[in-house]
């Protein structure tokens, strides 16, 4: 019998990249060939590219992506509509301008290809989802129940997340900012990371800095260059982004990388107790309703991303709710719920996880149906 060979396509963005690479790691613990294929995208459409993909990677979007070709055609569109809230299964309620930026408009092409996307997801065998089942078990429900997909049946839905190497750095070398995350006190450090496509104006990271530096709490932050000086200045120029001298009077309780910080190993290799914060406090709009009101694992800022537009988040906020999750007994439950969800993400990865258990099911399942198709003899 020739070896199978699975051949992974991951989005664009390196958020996309390194769950992918982590599946084709469990894929070779089982002994499998895999090939991991980065494109480069046949459009400039690689930022709302992006936008989907990390939205389908979860299993609340996953639900409501599923149900928009047929919740679609009986609304106007989603930036006629404005605040009114769009009810989708699995989903709380969310207004209609908070909804990805990418189908706002029901006539434009942009949003007929998402819809002919969300679609043909529904024709799938199954959906392998980068969540575990009792982070979001509303969505899971729904997704069980076959509300999403109305006229036929839907796909089957394997949690087999967080896809994150919980060993990462354990053998090789450490970025320096977890050695001076180890010298912190525990529950003191404020997390600010943004992803691939974190990117503010310059004037967003002025006010950035000034609500960290206002609230007097230590923080670790990693830095990208504006949107517009991508191109041009990859490697962000912190003394004249941030405001002047802000590294100077900060250097003793704080810490600011440039671009990228290895989120799984300050996450999980400092065990969240050095962690205060939940990152991504300026997270997208849908993100920000699942976590904020369905899982209660978030504050939500005055601001932020509304239609797809940016909107400034002033400095006074940005110290406002730091100072809330850090000092008030509010914060202090916040901080509780964090550490228990991911007490139970490890649990999910762990040998026997409900994660693990899941994937083994979508390798017999997968395995079942080449058998059928192929007569077991074919590579997949």
């Amino acid at each position: 019998m020739r070896t199978k060979t699975f051949v992974l396509f991951p989005s664009l963005g390196v958020g996309h990249l390194n769950p992918m690479v982590e599946m084709a790691k469990h894929l070779r613990r089982r002994g499998l060939a895999v090939v991991v294929a980065v494109i480069d995208p046949p459009d400039n459409d690689a930022t709302s590219a992006d936008a989907t993909a990390r939205l389908a990677a979860a299993n609340p979007a996953l639900a409501a992506l599923l149900h928009l070709p047929y919740y679609y055609p009986d609304v106007p569109s989603f930036r006629e509509m404005g605040m009114a809230l769009v009810r989708l299964p699995g989903m709380p309620p969310l207004r209609a301008v908070d909804m990805v930026a990418t189908v706002q408009d029901k006539e434009s092409d942009a949003t007929k290809v998402r819809l002919y996307q969300f679609k043909r997801m529904a024709e799938a065998k199954g959906v392998l989802v980068n969540s575990f089942d009792r982070l979001e078990p509303k969505a899971l429900n729904a997704l069980a129940a076959g509300v999403c997909v109305p006229d036929k049946p839907t796909p089957r839905v394997y949690c087999i997340g967080p896809l994150v190497d919980a060993g990462a750095g354990k053998n090789g070398e450490r970025h320096p900012c977890l050695a001076w995350l180890d010298a912190q006190p525990r529950q003191s450090v404020v997390f600010l990371c943004f992803g691939s496509k974190g990117a503010f104006p310059a004037a967003q990271l002025k006010d950035i800095a000034r609500g960290l530096e206002s609230s007097g709490h230590r923080f670790l932050w990693a830095v990208r260059s504006p949107p517009e000086e991508q191109s041009t200045s990859p490697e962000p120029d912190l003394e004249r982004l941030l405001p002047a001298g802000f590294l100077e009077r900060t250097k003793h309780r704080g810490m600011v990388v440039k671009n990228w910080a290895p989120q799984a190993e300050v996450e999980l290799d400092a065990g969240g107790d050095h962690v205060g914060a939940a990152d991504d406090l300026l997270a997208a709009a849908m993100n920000r309703v699942l976590m904020v009101e369905e899982m209660k694992v978030a504050v939500a800022l005055d601001g932020g991303e509304v239609g797809g537009a940016l909107v400034a988040v002033a400095a006074e906020e940005v110290e406002a709710k730091v100072r809330l999750v850090m000092e008030t007994e509010e914060g202090r439950k916040l901080r509780e719920r964090v550490v228990e969800t991911r007490d139970m993400a490890l649990d999910a990865i762990n040998r026997g996880g409900s994660s693990e258990i899941a994937f083994d099911e979508f390798m017999r399942d997968l395995e079942k149906m080449n058998s059928l198709e192929n007569g077991g003899g074919r590579s997949c």
